[in-house]
């Protein structure tokens, strides 16, 4: 993916055309930030930290198959998270890419989207924005299809910057 191939959101759509627009455009410079490396090339790391390209597009699958997948529906975990022994290796996403090729991360990772994409369509015929999700906190408190769109954009913005400094480190490439 080059990075004039981002689909920009709409300047005038609404609450979802806008949601759903700024997230693709998140998703789509991950992936941006992510293409053409080789495995060791998404296993780099730099500086004290030991955050990969790989690492960030194993984690950002997770997040969209824990948010979509399973808070949502109020579903178990999808392998290859439900076999996880969480509790044993909190980075279990991170830490593994590093062993995964970039066909794998990126099959995993395109799944994912895809999973989310059905599971986002089906709660906004099924109630819009204010859908909630079926697992709630302790607390009982649950939150709505809206919270968990603007929770995906904020984390693929947030790592996107990661991926930017860690693209650059790799091979120089830079850009938005």
């Amino acid at each position: 993916m080059e990075e004039n191939q981002r689909p920009e959101a709409p300047f005038e759509g609404d609450e979802v055309e806008t949601l759903l627009g700024f997230l693709d455009y998140q998703r789509a410079t991950l992936e941006w930030k992510c293409s053409g490396l080789d495995q060791a090339a998404l296993a780099a790391t730099t500086a004290a930290s030991s955050l990969t390209l790989g690492g960030l597009l194993k984690h950002m699958a997770y997040v969209e198959d824990e948010w979509i997948s399973r808070w949502l529906p109020g579903s178990e975990r999808v392998e290859p998270w439900a076999s996880v022994d969480w509790e044993h290796d909190r980075d279990w996403e991170l830490d593994s890419a590093a062993f995964d090729t970039p066909d794998e991360l990126f099959a995993l990772w395109h799944a994912a989207v895809s999973r989310s994409r059905h599971g986002v369509g089906q709660a906004l015929a099924d109630g819009g924005l204010t859908t909630r999700a079926k697992r709630v906190w302790p607390d009982g408190a649950a939150v709505s299809l809206r919270w968990i769109l603007v929770h995906l954009i904020e984390e693929y913005a947030r790592h996107n910057g990661h991926a930017d400094f860690l693209r650059e480190m790799i091979d120089g490439q830079t850009g938005e």
